[in-house]
């Protein structure tokens, strides 16, 4: 017979670390594709890694492809196979699918990076501090632009370009920005386009040259695979571009000097971890940012290193210090 303590020791491992009648199956529901996509890739990879790490477990990635208008179609028949324990998505848009499809599926288990809605009980949303990117970006775009590199100009002008209007796009990553450039200037003006898709690098390349001899001399394009084409611009023009979301230097060195990276695959692992063990609250919804690891700004890249003035280097190392501290936050506007 067991004694007391060791009875109550017992029962508490069980309630952090329930035991699964078998091992953890876990659906990755990609509302896009892998490659060519850091951030969905960056999902599969934390999943796989998860999935690596438990004898038995199963794992299963589907990419829904780009149309939005077959996601909820493709995640309900996806879901309708009951093969999984948790299925794990990213995308702002999916919350609301996962609402309306859950109460067919009552016993399924949801976990949506990057998007916000709680009270479902079946459901966890984790979003992004986005305005802490956007402004981490949009803060080395004035510096940029106002240092003495060759290719700024004294225009106080910095671009973006972005596949389409979303609210998180709208709300957090272009407001967080064009907040960011005023922090080095009031007097700055954004140049904001609008593609209309993700994958027209000729047109993306147009605006961006529209751009440029416009007085815009730093973009952020979020755009897509039509992000090759405002490379291209910059490379022809001498101007300058930043990142988000991945580590993309390796593109075009000499061109692009800053990259504001999710840490996808953590996130995705984490919170699966959190679900195995017991940890994670379904039906709440949190928002990770500078301060949690979970957006980071990649400063030991040569591109950046040899490419950005010490004086903007030394600034934006006190602004991460703030943001990791938490002396600069930005709250999260209702979406």
């Amino acid at each position: 017979m067991l004694r007391k303590p060791a009875l109550l020791f017992c029962l508490a491992a069980i309630a952090i670390f329930p035991v699964l009648a078998s091992p953890p199956r876990i659906g990755v529901f990609i509302p896009g594709v892998r490659e060519g996509s850091p951030t969905y890739d960056d999902l599969a990879k934390g999943a796989e890694r998860f999935v690596s790490e438990i004898p038995g477990a199963s794992l299963k990635v589907f990419e829904a492809g780009f149309d939005q208008a077959e996601w909820q179609e493709k995640l309900t028949s996806f879901v309708a196979t009951g093969s999984f324990d948790i299925v794990i998505t990213s995308n702002p848009s999916l919350p609301d699918l996962i609402d309306k499809i859950s109460p067919l599926f009552p016993r399924q288990n949801f976990i949506c990076l990057d998007g916000m809605k709680a009270g479902n009980p079946r459901l966890y949303t984790v979003l992004y501090n986005q305005t802490e990117q956007g402004y981490l970006t949009g803060y080395l775009a004035g510096l940029i632009s106002t240092s003495a590199l060759h290719g700024a100009n004294p225009a106080k002008k910095a671009g973006m370009i972005i596949g389409q209007h979303y609210p998180v796009m709208d709300q957090l990553i272009v407001a967080g920005f064009e907040q960011g450039i005023k922090a080095v200037d009031p007097g700055f003006l954004l140049d904001l386009r609008v593609l209309g898709n993700w994958f027209d690098a000729t047109k993306a390349a147009e605006l961006a040259k529209s751009m440029f001899s416009g007085g815009v001399d730093v973009i952020l394009p979020i755009c897509g695979s039509a992000s090759q084409g405002v490379i291209k611009a910059a490379q022809e023009e001498g101007k300058y571009l930043l990142f988000i979301d991945s580590e993309e230097y390796g593109r075009a060195p000499a061109s692009i000097l800053g990259c504001t990276a999710l840490r996808q695959e953590k996130l995705a692992y984490g919170k699966l971890k959190e679900a195995f063990e017991g940890r994670l609250k379904y039906g709440s919804a949190d928002v990770v940012g500078v301060k949690e690891g979970c957006i980071e700004f990649l400063d030991k890249s040569p591109s950046y290193l040899k490419g950005v003035p010490e004086a903007a280097r030394a600034k934006m190392d006190a602004l991460i210090t703030r943001l990791k501290s938490g002396a600069l936050s930005f709250p999260i506007p209702k979406l």
